[in-house]
């Protein structure tokens, strides 16, 4: 299973939401979508990846919600995972099973 999480400008959630993913569904894969954030939060999520098993796409053509979300599909299809799920990486949807 492949969560996409896009982002733009949301470094201060960074650190929630894919940890927070990763307690809840330590098994998913996570895949960072970064339109060239200019606040930091592609150079924090390259970071992370390297400790927490994030994968991180950076964007600098066709930016949008909804283009990352399709290029997140895409990434999925290509690398064989069978389930494909969405969410806004802002923190306003932190997941929980509970």
């Amino acid at each position: 299973m492949l969560v996409v999480l896009p982002r733009y400008n949301e470094l201060p959630s960074l650190p929630l939401t894919p940890g927070r993913l990763r307690a809840e569904a330590p098994t998913a894969d996570r895949l960072l979508v970064d339109d060239g954030s200019p606040d930091g939060t592609g150079e924090l999520a390259d970071s992370r990846a390297a400790v927490d098993s994030i994968h991180v796409m950076h964007r600098t053509e066709g930016r949008g919600l909804g283009r990352a979300y399709l290029v997140g599909f895409s990434w999925a299809l290509e690398h064989g995972d069978e389930a494909l799920v969405e969410i806004d990486a802002d923190g306003s949807l932190l997941p929980a099973t509970s």
